[in-house]
């Protein structure tokens, strides 16, 4: 039996692709598309609003019952109905919003005890194994080399640092025995303000219809090693998200990671 799938942020732009992709692999039976209740297409078709053909599947503010996994891609402020509608229904969840705050991270943990879930910055292969290399390359080099995260993404992104490049800073503190925040220099300005030894450097570009750039530098006195990854679409992290919700769907609870779903640990 196919796992019944709800998409939470069905009609912003990763939504409508994890509706398409989704819908497109027949792994899953569709069976909600939840919104804000001031979206303006509440009650519009989700499958002609993804360009997946009519699926008779409306875009609405409630929650359908009886869902094996839901994947939420849309914003903190929806983060409360999501989490006690799967805590409700015992339904795995896939966490795709960026931007949390320490209190909502800290009720993932606490979900993960009664329910499988998978919360992550970043959904896409390429950026999973970016997040397991950047540890070990820091470990390896030391602190004679000054590391700087410069992100890039669309002019629409409402957080900043993006979510994969705290992950990255996160990943390398911990590699290195840094303490996060102290050890992160986000957005730096001012007139004297040198680079202080060990810190993590955070730069963020905010740049037209940019999908999402991140790069990871590494330098040192005469030479520079950098480590970068650069989204082409938004499928990549659809294709994720959903391959993430065929694994979770039939786990036991527990917290599990991107890692996890793609056999990097």
């Amino acid at each position: 039996m196919k796992p019944k799938l709800i998409i939470v942020g069905a009609a912003g732009r990763m939504g409508r692709r994890i509706l398409y992709l989704a819908g497109q692999s027949q792994n899953f039976d569709i069976i909600g598309a939840v919104e804000d209740k001031n979206c303006p297409d509440i009650g519009a078709d989700a499958g002609l609003l993804a360009g997946l053909g009519q699926n008779d599947i409306k875009i609405s503010s409630d929650f359908p019952p009886a869902g094996d996994v839901v994947i939420d891609f849309s914003l903190p402020a929806a983060f409360n109905n999501t989490m006690d509608y799967c805590l409700a229904n015992n339904c795995a969840l896939v966490m795709g919003t960026t931007g949390l705050s320490d209190e909502q991270i800290k009720k993932v943990d606490n979900a993960a005890k009664k329910i499988p879930l998978i919360q992550a910055t970043n959904m896409g292969v390429g950026m999973n194994l970016l997040f397991e290399l950047v540890g070990i390359i820091a470990q390896k080099l030391g602190d004679e080399y000054d590391i700087e995260i410069t992100e890039a993404h669309h002019r629409f992104k409402k957080d900043s640092p993006s979510g994969s490049a705290i992950t990255l800073a996160e990943r390398i503190a911990a590699a290195t025995d840094k303490k996060i925040p102290d050890c992160l220099d986000i957005g730096r300005k001012g007139k004297d303000v040198p680079r202080k030894k060990g810190s993590i450097g955070i730069q963020a570009v905010r740049l037209g219809d940019t999908v999402g750039e991140h790069s990871v530098m590494f330098g040192t006195l005469g030479e520079t090693i950098t480590i970068s990854h650069s989204a082409h679409s938004r499928d990549t992290f659809a294709s994720g998200a959903i391959r993430a919700a065929g694994w979770l769907a039939s786990k036991d609870a527990g917290r599990y990671s991107m890692a996890d779903v793609l056999g990097l640990k």
